[in-house]
């Protein structure tokens, strides 16, 4: 008896991977953000969607360069021009745009399509299907801010050039707790420390909103003013730091609680900074499977200590998404020597995760990240429909074939009885 393939085959489309990801780009977007921006002006044969189009194939295919991205265009010149007609870059081209085209028509196009994916579907925007539990406990709005790093090449990058033999660039930001979406976001060099940014990451928070720090960001100046404005934050104290306590909210340790006080700062400066009352938290934290005793800062005196530890402790997701984008996509290798071509690609391996994490959202993909940017990379070219492709792979949906039906449940020699 021949063995019958119970399997589903792919659905096909008229439409390639490629394509379907693009059109969640709208049509109107990038020619009215390239005429506000100047970058049309620029534009004689390589448009700036064809621009737009290359640096989101070289973050989805993870080029190594220039002659990467334009052979592999060019290999697939038929279907890229049903891609709203964008056409393979020559090397020079390439180039010329990423070094020349200002690199706020891709800042303000990963805005314009983060906005409109959140207006399409709210529930992304609100991420629910997240399962930091926490976090959904506090009504307000939880904001994450911190900064990566990314090394560049010292010897041709001196715009960059932070140390004697060193260049970096930095990525500030400030990511959404819940959504794990970026609310704002800072490309500039490594120069500026953490702290002297906490003001521009900080300015559109709104008051009743929390936001979580590193200890890299304590500043008691910038930390007074949130307080004025209404804003709760929460961070770990610098080793070293001179307070006077002034109520001791517990007598003994609770749990891994070891004390809760309500301290004041002595330092004449510091004090004069934050004249007002802190919350001083020392608790015990498991880091690598052994207990550490950190020290905790908030403006909230109702939260429990356990929950000021605990948020704290949801700091660590915005050290996920860095990974995520960092060890993903490409932003080791890049197409330019420029500062403008450094923004230019790190703000495409941004819209690039925006997109990626909206068909992981409507796909209900239960996987990681880098598994769901792989399945897109192998299927780039080929035209089979995404958010089904997404949706039966990896893992069983709906209904098991392998689960044995009640009335099969029966011994040899013995007559099978239905089970009511």
């Amino acid at each position: 008896m021949k063995k019958q393939n119970h399997t589903t085959a792919p659905v096909r489309s008229q439409l390639s991977v490629l394509r379907q990801i693009c059109n969640l780009i709208p049509n109107h977007l990038v020619p009215r953000l390239a005429r506000e921006t100047g970058a049309d002006a620029l534009c004689r044969t390589f448009s700036a969607w064809s621009h737009c189009a290359a640096l989101l194939f070289a973050q989805l295919t993870h080029a190594l360069g220039l002659n990467d991205v334009c052979d592999s265009l060019r290999l697939h010149s038929g279907p890229l021009s049903a891609v709203r007609g964008a056409t393979p870059p020559s090397r020079n081209n390439l180039s010329h745009a990423n070094k020349h085209r200002p690199a706020a028509l891709g800042q303000k196009l990963f805005w314009a399509v983060l906005s409109h994916l959140q207006n399409l579907c709210p529930a992304f925007a609100a991420g629910r299907q997240g399962g930091r539990r926490l976090a959904h406990r506090f009504k307000a709005v939880i904001h994450v801010v911190d900064a990566t790093t990314i090394e560049l090449i010292a010897s041709c990058m001196d715009w960059a050039r932070h140390r004697r033999r060193k260049a970096a660039a930095k990525c500030h930001l400030r990511l959404d707790l819940r959504s794990q979406l970026p609310r704002f976001a800072i490309i500039d060099t490594a120069r500026d420390s953490d702290a002297t940014r906490a003001r521009e990451l900080c300015a559109g928070i709104r008051p009743g909103e929390v936001v979580l720090f590193d200890k890299a960001y304590v500043d008691f100046e910038h930390l007074f003013s949130l307080q004025e404005r209404a804003v709760f934050w929460v961070t770990r104290a610098k080793e070293g730091m001179a307070c006077r306590v002034v109520k001791k909210r517990i007598h003994r340790p609770e749990g891994k609680i070891l004390r809760d006080d309500e301290v004041l700062l002595t330092v004449p400066k510091s004090c004069r900074a934050y004249p007002q009352r802190l919350r001083r938290v020392v608790a015990l934290v498991e880091v690598d499977g052994q207990e550490r005793e950190m020290v905790f800062l908030t403006n909230n005196f109702a939260w429990a200590a356990s929950s000021v530890a605990g948020l704290y402790r949801c700091r660590w997701q915005i050290e996920s998404f860095f990974k995520q984008i960092k060890q993903t996509l490409q932003l080791c290798d890049f197409l330019g020597n420029s500062a403008n071509a450094v923004r230019w690609q790190l703000w495409s391996a941004l819209l690039c995760y925006v997109l990626l994490r909206y068909l992981a959202h409507v796909s209900r993909w239960a996987g990681s990240f880098a598994r769901l940017w792989a399945v897109c990379r192998s299927a780039l070219w080929q035209r089979r429909d995404l958010r089904a492709l997404l949706e039966s792979y990896g893992t069983a949906g709906g209904s098991f074939r392998c689960l044995g039906q009640p009335e099969t449940l029966w011994l040899p020699g013995l007559r099978p009885r239905a089970v009511g």
